[in-house]
């Protein structure tokens, strides 16, 4: 059975500290206002993203939103959360459980997430940006990557985010802002990292047989992969992705395609470091040239990738961003980006992961 985006929202990133049951009803709200003929009744299966240490929000926010479904729990995956929750409720529909699935992710500026405190191989090393670091130091030895071409990663997700309503913070700076930021360690400046940061953001899934019922261009979620190779950050090869690679290679197989048909992507750039391996990892250019690609779309203005501004333009309030991710792809595959739309895209992609990259999830969806 073919599952289709029924309806999508996010909300206003910020640095608050909003209240979790606060920002989950608001993206909630946002989407059945945006959503025609959509009610309560209707939902079958609420599924809520977040790595928030509250108990029952998924039931919680049901009692809130007036809804009674069949089905409703929690997903939690550190920063794959939001991902692995859309996967959850493709599967509810594909096994003919339900019909329409409501899946909310929320987070909080201050979370329990950003330290897997499990991971005692890392030593007193725990703060991703020393994973963040490692990875750059290798990437640059093994292919030469430039500090130049690291600056243009942030530098093109700060100007996308400037047409993003939703982005904490939608300032522009320039590839010497970058640059000249604070050194964090030898080998990441401040505007080298995400923000973690307070949102939330919500879709719908619905079954191919209804989806016109609650939009008038359905996206379709047409491939999925997903890969965990590990907990532990020193099991990684440092100048790969691995999980990613996996997934990604599921996912083509599945929807039938290859890297250079994707038109336009969400990819997750918790680092810059990230943003260019992933390129790698998904095909999309060959090891090392991902630097020079990124540098290309910078200059041409283009909006292929992470049109929204990405983790490090929109903010990161990870039980949030693999849904905000999906909600972006699927409102440029239906021509309603508006400053940020791309050229006519027929095929977008999403990949999403978690705690060093030690599992990856990637979604192709066709309109």
């Amino acid at each position: 059975m073919k599952v289709a985006i029924g309806g999508y929202s996010t909300t206003k990133f910020s640095l608050e500290q909003t209240p979790i049951e606060k920002l989950l009803v608001s993206a909630t709200k946002d989407l059945f206002e945006n959503t025609k003929n959509l009610s309560q009744k209707d939902i079958d299966a609420v599924l809520v993203s977040t790595n928030n240490n509250k108990k029952y929000l998924a039931p919680i926010l049901s009692e809130l939103a007036g809804i009674s479904p069949k089905i409703s729990h929690s997903i939690e995956n550190m920063c794959n959360s939001g991902a692995n929750a859309i996967v959850s409720g493709f599967s509810y529909i594909a096994s003919g459980m339900a019909d329409v699935v409501l899946i909310v992710g929320a987070e909080q500026a201050e979370n329990s997430a950003q330290v897997l405190d499990w991971d005692i191989s890392r030593g007193e090393f725990t703060h991703p940006t020393f994973w963040g670091t490692m990875f750059t130091k290798a990437h640059k030895r093994e292919f030469g990557i430039t500090d130049e071409e690291l600056a243009y990663v942030s530098a093109l997700n700060h100007k996308n985010a400037k047409d993003n309503p939703h982005a904490y913070n939608p300032k522009q700076y320039t590839l010497d802002d970058v640059m000249n930021s604070k050194r964090l360690t030898d080998d990441l400046r401040l505007l080298d990292c995400s923000r973690s940061c307070s949102g939330s953001a919500s879709v719908l899934l619905v079954s191919e047989k209804i989806a016109k019922k609650y939009t008038d261009s359905p996206v379709y979620i047409s491939g999925i992969g997903q890969k965990t190779t590990s907990a532990s950050f020193t099991k990684n090869n440092l100048t790969k992705i691995e999980s990613t690679i996996s997934a990604a290679n599921q996912a083509y197989s599945m929807s039938g395609i290859s890297p250079e048909q994707v038109d336009v992507a969400e990819i997750h750039d918790a680092f810059s470091i990230c943003e260019l391996m992933v390129l790698e990892d998904l095909g999309f250019v060959k090891k090392g040239k991902s630097g020079g690609f990124i540098r290309d779309l910078f200059n041409s203005n283009s909006k292929k990738i992470n049109p929204r501004g990405g983790l490090i333009g929109a903010g990161h309030p990870l039980g949030a961003t693999g849904i905000a991710q999906i909600a972006e792809i699927s409102s440029q595959l239906q021509g309603k980006s508006e400053n940020r739309q791309t050229d006519k895209p027929r095929i977008g992609l999403v990949q999403n992961m978690s705690a060093a990259a030690t599992s990856s999830t990637v979604l192709v969806m066709r309109n």
